[in-house]
């Protein structure tokens, strides 16, 4: 066999742990886990296709080469491979594992990701599809993916149901299905087949090794993973049990109803007794409550209780817990293709519910200890207890704590240094409130946050939310204006008023909207504000300051629904599919201001990448730190402007705790 320089591969696996639902860490966990097909392809050349099930053996050199640093590997999905790639070499080969584990770090188990390169991250990073099948289609690609996969998979990769007609069996073998069998062989090829090719269809737009770099750190941040307090999620698991059962008996002593759960009787039982809704979603019963009837809101009160989806946070952590307590593969990096901001993933710490309670640590212990009768003396809604304590399940590894640092807001920061809206600018440069001082800008009047015009800073602080980007009416309404007290006919004089007190960033809007536009129409490069926007091959790139580009893929100029001229490219939509989005200026600069924001955080993550990073959430880091770490020190380090946007004021504030919480 020649030198090995790079390699393509895909696999097939089979392993009664959900995939889905408990992602790959814990999916190679299962004894009964295995890889069924090996496909690989060296330097280029043909695809092999190594049948392990039926005692085919991958050679000696390959399996060297899975390990071995200067052999670049690629696949669609890469950390799938790797990840079950490590767990196989430990257990049969384990003479040819090597792990990339330094000392009181936890991510031993796993094959360096340094050497590996996926595909999939660099359709992401061009605004393709992130699936191999979408992929091919959008790039029409002449060798495209086997639409028999799915069924294939579900046949022969997870567990199947025991019948008499398949004999009782709880797994398909390839000796059940011989003809199916070599078309799942045939399909593993393929898969790498396409791979290659979008390989070859990207060649002109390489990923910058810089992305690699920042890949490469995800994937340790996620090999490492994060400690979860099992004590604390099943306790709240039987905790809800217990709760639900004693609300739904309540409830049906309140209805009469069979089954209280059910959104149709509890719609019918409100009509009946004169009180019609459409739906009972949260806002919706949140309106209805502010006026209905005493016995009404009893049971409404008690729907949303029933209704709260809290405990599926702990249902995922147990789903996803490994053998040693840790939950691993959270994020997804590039996960948002219009700015490259990671995604969540399984458990989802992005959308964790805050806490706001005083006593967080006691409530905590309670739940701890499983005393539940102390948890229903001393609190109203344990529903809401167990909401509120989400976060403190997360945990340090034992002998460390938490050091939670975050960005100051880091997106009204760049805005304002992009536009170079002075006052802004002087508000953070004096460690100011933004919301206060916008509410100044736009009243003409002083605003204190526990003083003088203190009622003017929540209009402020809506105003900064709802309107940095083009937002109007809608976006305040849908920022939840009306329910923090504002009246309808205040929205637009508010809208108004930040504007004019905000001209700079206005004309951004229209600035960066002319620019797009021109660079499209004339197929050239354009410039404002230092960002550069590139049409090139069909595609158009917005370059930024830290040098990674933004992709728009076929964007050309059509006409909105107000019969104006607008932008409109091809992505993935709000309905998951392959569209063609319209877009504007301000949308524009809502995907420059958080692609940049999110170059931030990944140079101070770099900065960090000495410390044990175990997640991360929008603009904040999540550290596992020695007890003698000095919370100052990792402030200052996070707090470095990156040298690619010298003049920017960036803060980092942060705390110290022993269990993950919103300080």
């Amino acid at each position: 066999m020649a030198e090995i320089n790079y390699m393509s591969c895909d696999i097939e696996t089979y392993s009664d742990v959900t995939l889905k639902k408990c992602g790959v860490y814990k999916y190679t966990e299962s004894r009964n886990f295995e890889i069924l097909l090996f496909s690989y392809s060296i330097n280029g050349g043909e695809v092999i296709v190594i049948d392990l099930v039926n005692g085919e053996k991958i050679p000696l050199e390959v399996i060297s080469a899975l390990s071995d640093k200067t052999v670049t590997k690629w696949a669609f999905n890469a950390t799938f491979e790797r990840i079950c790639l490590s767990a196989w070499l430990r257990r049969n080969y384990p003479e040819h594992f090597s792990s990339y584990s330094s000392n009181n770090d936890t991510v031993g188990n796993y094959l360096d990701s340094y050497s590996w390169r996926c595909s999939m991250i660099w359709s992401a990073y061009l605004g393709l599809p992130l699936s191999l099948e979408g992929v091919g289609f959008v790039l029409g690609l002449q060798e495209q993916k086997m639409k028999e996969g799915n069924d294939l998979i579900r046949y022969f990769c997870v567990p199947c149901k025991p019948t008499k007609t398949n004999g009782g069996r709880t797994r398909n073998l390839p000796k059940h299905d011989m003809t199916k069998w070599n078309t799942f062989r045939s399909y593993n090829k393929r898969d790498v087949e396409v791979e290659m090719s979008v390989q070859n269809k990207l060649a002109k737009y390489p990923v910058p090794d810089f992305i690699w770099d920042e890949y490469h750190l995800d994937q340790r941040i996620n090999d490492r993973g994060i400690a979860i307090d099992m004590n604390v999620v099943e306790h709240a698991i039987s905790m809800h049990e217990r709760s639900k059962n004693q609300l739904s008996k309540e409830m049906k002593k309140l209805t009469n109803l069979d089954n209280p759960n059910s959104i149709f009787q509890m719609k019918q039982w409100l009509t009946d007794n004169g009180l019609e809704t459409d739906t009972l979603g949260k806002k919706a019963v949140a309106e209805m409550l502010k006026d209905a009837p005493e016995d009404l809101a009893d049971v409404l009160t008690l729907r949303q209780l029933l209704a709260k989806t809290s405990i599926k946070k702990y249902q995922a952590m147990q789903n996803a817990v490994c053998s040693d307590s840790r939950a691993r593969g959270m994020f997804f990096f590039y996960g948002g293709n219009r700015t490259g901001r990671w995604a969540g993933r399984i458990i989802q710490l992005q959308n964790l519910p805050q806490n706001h309670m005083p006593d967080l640590k006691e409530a905590r212990n309670l739940i701890k200890s499983d005393n539940y009768d102390a948890l229903e003396m001393l609190y109203d809604s344990i529903p809401e207890v167990l909401s509120e304590l989400i976060r403190t399940a997360f945990v340090p590894k034992p002998g460390y704590k938490f050091i939670v640092v975050d960005f100051s807001a880091i997106e009204a920061r760049v805005l304002s240094f992009l536009t170079g809206e002075q006052w802004r600018i002087d508000v953070f440069s004096n460690n100011g409130d933004i919301y206060c001082a916008s509410a100044s800008a736009m009243f003409g009047v002083p605003v204190e946050k526990h003083g003088q015009n203190s009622h003017l800073r929540q209009k402020g602080k809506i105003a900064e939310l709802g309107l940095g980007y083009g937002g109007s009416v809608g976006a305040l309404i849908a920022m939840g204006a009306l329910d923090m007290g504002l009246a309808e006919e205040e929205l637009k004089p508010l809208v108004n008023a930040w504007r004019t007190s905000n001209p700079n960033i206005v004309q951004f809007w229209w600035d960066v909207d002319n620019a797009v536009k021109t660079a499209i129409k004339q197929r050239t490069t354009t410039e404002t504000h230092g960002i550069h926007f590139i049409y090139q091959s069909g595609m158009l790139f917005i370059n930024l300051p830290s040098g990674r580009k933004l992709t728009y893929v076929k964007p050309k100029i059509g006409t909105n629904r107000f019969c104006g001229e607008s932008v409109t490219y091809e992505g993935i939509g709000t309905t998951k599919k392959w569209e063609r989005i319209e877009s504007y200026g301000s949308k524009f600069v809502e995907n420059i201001v958080q692609a940049i924001s999110r170059d931030i955080l990944s140079y101070a993550m770099q900065t960090l990448s000495d410390r044990l990073i175990c997640g991360h959430v929008h603009d904040e880091l999540i550290i596992e730190c020695p007890m003698n770490e000095s919370l100052d020190n990792i402030c200052a380090k996070m707090g470095r402007t990156p040298p690619w946007m010298k003049g920017l004021l960036l803060r980092a504030d942060g705390y110290e705790t022993m269990f993950y919480r919103k300080d």
